[in-house]
């Protein structure tokens, strides 16, 4: 049986020496568990055989403990390393440090239980430089930082010299660092790197930064805080590969990072970190493990996930201010499609939602979304932790952009953010005569549909309203005639009230014309104006309203629409509200019509 299993003879001895061996043969001849201080995070050391050769400094990550813990590595296993790499750990303060093989990823060939101990092997010596490649020469680097003299406005700049070797076998893995150990260098990419962010509470103020790490064995958090943030933020660039040293570890707060490690660093006052000019082509970009969007509907409420889609649709920026800080705050919902046939509405804030442009149905890609729920159906948004890139070059972005140039521009989309139906965003294509012979909104539910229609007339009169200022509550106020407000709903009086528009238009096609009511999200697009500024202007001349409204005459726009039967005062008549009101996207609207075309032909 021994001579059917063959062992790759001698190939620890170069392994251990810097060489790359593909798909080396080993033999386990002990394992032992590493003391870690919690079950979760536990280490398992090897002692390997090539058959010639024998070393008992090899390591499992992480990743693959279950490879022991669930019996299937035990004693005399043969295993399949197909992929490692090689480091050192220092060795309490001796003239030499110990070489570890770090096993990323292995397949077992035979159990332990069918075979025995194959060949005499010999262990491996510590100091075995035979025919060993040549050291490279260390690197000097220097970090510099600069800080404000408190008595005049001259820079004293602080130059902190370190000498790190550069020689890949020297470096550590990501998936190797524990608080346990702090003598180590990584050789890392940067794959996202956050905004500066400041903050203010009782205990004080101060600014932070971010950014992700990633090597072949995992991905590692790092945060830099107060006078780091100076020292640091323009030091490192996104994509590029850097040696990193002397940092803290800690556990790491899973809120905020969806990166698959234990562990997050934060950068000290003896932090080192140095670019690596030399080609990095064994460090991987940025890993994605992408979610289909239909499948989000099934993801649990606040789990980041990496989800890949096309921008099909994007409103204006919205303004607003904050109920608990009155901060002033930013936001843009767009609507992602991917090759399920499904849609979901994605929220982005603050600069992002300022600079995005989804004119082109960009792809766009992210990395720790958070699933979040609204009205019953799944919505997600970034977080300052989250990775977004527009149209990358990958290959499930040209996928994508090829499905939807070709077939998804014109497909019907299931929208997840809906609750229940997909009938409010995945809509029929109608004409206004035909809502109205076929009698549409007399079910429970009602019925959506779209169509591009022009606004012939925007109704200015009880168009605007005064109300509750709570961020959550859109009451009408009682003006109490004393400086106050009240508002009913909440049982409360305010100081102040917001404007709020109540929309109600008569818009036409080239079948015909009806009216149609409007939220004041949808109002503020037809109008062009916030409800805050309209009614400020209708303050200072009660004209401008008029005048604001006649402006809107002759504009198009695709009018996504309910219509269901409303009872008021004893009286049931067809109401019908646009949910959405969004510019006319000329190649999805042409795309329907020739499909249309084509049926009718058909």
């Amino acid at each position: 049986m021994t001579e059917k299993y063959e062992l790759s003879e001698g190939s620890l001895r170069l392994i251990m020496k810097g060489s790359q061996i593909q798909n080396p043969i080993m033999q386990v001849l002990g394992s032992k568990r590493i003391a870690s201080g919690s079950a979760d995070k536990e280490r398992f050391r090897l002692l390997l055989s090539d058959g010639k050769y024998a070393v008992s400094f090899a390591m499992l990550t992480t990743q693959i403990n279950d490879k022991t813990t669930k019996g299937e590595i035990v004693d005399n296993s043969i295993i399949l390393i197909k992929r490692y790499i090689t480091s050192v750990i220092n060795n309490s303060g001796k003239a030499s440090n110990k070489k570890v093989l770090v096993i990323l990823e292995l397949e077992t060939l035979v159990p332990g239980d069918q075979i025995t101990k194959i060949g005499d092997p010999q262990n491996l010596p510590d100091d075995d430089t035979e025919d060993a490649p040549p050291k490279k020469e260390s690197t000097n680097f220097t970090v510099t930082s600069s800080t404000k003299s408190s008595n005049d406005s001259t820079m004293n700049v602080t130059t902190k010299t370190a000498n790190i070797s550069m020689q890949d076998q020297l470096t550590h893995p990501i998936s190797s660092l524990t608080p346990y150990q702090n003598k180590w260098v990584i050789k890392a990419r940067v794959s996202n790197k956050s905004n500066i962010r400041t903050w203010s509470n009782s205990r004080g103020e101060g600014k932070l930064f971010s950014i992700d790490l990633i090597d072949e064995s995992g991905e590692i958090k790092a945060t830099a805080f107060r006078e780091l943030v100076d020292k640091f933020y323009d030091l490192v660039e996104i994509d590029k590969v850097y040696y990193i040293s002397r940092c803290q570890l800690k556990l790491a707060n899973k809120q905020f990072s969806s990166l698959k490690n234990d562990y997050e660093m934060t950068f000290t006052n003896d932090t080192i970190i140095t670019e690596c000019h030399d080609v990095a082509a064994d460090i991987p970009q940025t890993r994605y493990d992408f979610i289909s969007i239909d499948k989000i509907a099934h993801v649990e409420v606040d789990t980041l996930i990496d989800i890949i889609g096309i921008c099909k649709s994007t409103s204006d920026l919205q303004t607003f201010q904050a109920r608990s800080t009155g901060r002033e705050l930013k936001k843009r919902e767009v609507t992602l499609v991917d090759q399920s046939n499904s849609g979901i509405a994605l929220t982005l804030w603050g600069s992002e939602a300022e600079n995005f442009d989804g004119s082109s149905q960009p792809v766009i890609v992210i990395k720790g979304a958070k699933v979040g729920e609204f009205g019953g159906g799944k919505t997600i948004s970034t977080l300052l932790s989250s990775i977004m890139k527009i149209n990358p070059d990958i290959p499930e972005a040209h996928r994508l952009r090829g499905w939807f140039d070709n077939e998804g521009v014109q497909n019907n989309i299931t929208n997840i953010s809906a609750k229940s139906t997909a009938s409010r965003f995945d809509t029929p294509w109608i004409s206004i005569k035909d809502v109205q012979e076929q009698n549409l909104g007399q079910g429970e539910r009602g019925d959506y549909f779209q169509f591009k229609g022009t606004v012939l007339l925007f109704r200015s009169e009880r168009a605007l309203y005064k109300a509750c200022p709570s961020e959550d509550c859109n009451k009408k106020v009682n003006d109490l005639e004393n400086g106050m407000y009240r508002c009913d709903k909440c049982s409360r009086d305010f100081p102040n009230f917001k404007y709020l528009l109540l929309g109600s238009v008569n818009v036409a096609d080239w079948s015909g014309n009806m009216w149609v009511s409007l939220f004041a999200s949808e109002a503020e697009k037809i109008l062009g104006m916030t409800s805050q500024a309209v009614g400020e202007a209708s303050e200072n001349s009660p004209q401008a309203l008029a005048e604001i409204a006649d402006k809107t005459h002759f504009k198009q726009f695709i009018f996504k629409c309910r219509a269901k039967m409303d009872t008021y005062n004893d009286e049931t008549r067809l109401k019908t509200v646009a949910i959405r009101v969004e510019p006319i996207n000329y190649k999805e609207y042409n795309a329907q019509v020739i499909a249309r075309i084509k049926q009718c032909l058909s």
